[in-house]
């Protein structure tokens, strides 16, 4: 298992940018695909991207792709999602998530029920 810790959530106008971070505990954080995903009141949790153990390959919501970027810093455990260009619909709390079974990456790779260690959330709000 990994313990994650999300940071950098707040109240930004839209238009903004954020920057979350996930810092992992564990040997084994490299080992892992990272993913994020997102939860708005009275929604399903939804997939918003991921990235392969190396950082080599990444994949994302169709809803975000050209604003958000993920990567990781595998020396320091911890994996990122950089957010531009921020719109109201963008407003949840956001998770980062550990794939404990492999570290690759493939189209479809987005459900829920794939990733085995979830942060708390970070609670990100945009206002128009």
């Amino acid at each position: 298992q990994v313990q994650l810790v999300e940071s950098g959530g707040g109240l930004v106008q839209a238009g903004g940018s954020l920057r979350l971070s996930c810092a992992a505990s564990g040997r084994l954080f490299s080992s892992y695909a990272m993913g994020w995903f997102r939860q708005a009141p009275g929604k399903e949790r939804e997939f918003v991207a991921i990235i392969n153990w190396s950082g080599s390959s990444t994949y994302y919501a169709d809803s975000v792709e050209g604003r958000f970027t993920v990567s990781r810093d595998n020396a320091k455990n911890t994996v990122y999602l950089q957010m531009n260009s921020l719109k109201p619909e963008d407003t949840a709390v956001y998770y980062c998530a550990a794939d404990l079974r492999t570290g690759g990456i493939w189209e479809g790779h987005t459900s829920p029920v794939d990733f085995g260690s979830w942060g708390q959330g970070t609670q990100v709000t945009v206002s128009s």
